[in-house]
């Protein structure tokens, strides 16, 4: 798996690491933005939820929020909340299939646990 990082950051006092993408979730959000030509791209938040705190949240962006964080990597743009990046800054997003089931995965440095179903984590 190759992966490409946007590099540090800084933004209001805040040093981030940034959101790593994966080949393949490069091409699943691309593949994406094609199905939906006023997509810019897709988001990523998190919203309280689940037994361990956090869960994240993946939409279609066809309007970013002026303070978004955009992520760029061939072609696939990933938006980011600014309020969302103490919980996901670090991460990386992966797109896999397990069986018949396919799904973006974070690997989330700042997750210290999950909930026994992987819906949410905390930090």
């Amino acid at each position: 798996m190759q992966t490409e990082n946007v590099g540090t950051f800084s933004l209001n006092d805040n040093v981030w690491q940034g959101i790593t993408l994966s080949d393949s979730a490069v091409q699943q959000i691309i593949k994406l933005m094609q199905q939906k030509p006023q997509a810019k791209g897709l988001q990523l938040g998190v919203k309280q939820s689940g037994c361990a705190g956090f869960a994240y949240v993946l939409d279609l962006s066809c309007d970013p929020a002026d303070d978004d964080l955009l992520f760029e990597c061939g072609g696939a743009k990933l938006y980011v909340p600014l309020k969302a990046m103490p919980f996901i800054d670090g991460t990386t997003v992966d797109f896999v299939r397990e069986g018949l089931n396919q799904m973006f995965k974070f690997n989330n440095p700042k997750a210290q646990h999950a909930c026994g179903c992987g819906e949410s984590f905390g930090i």
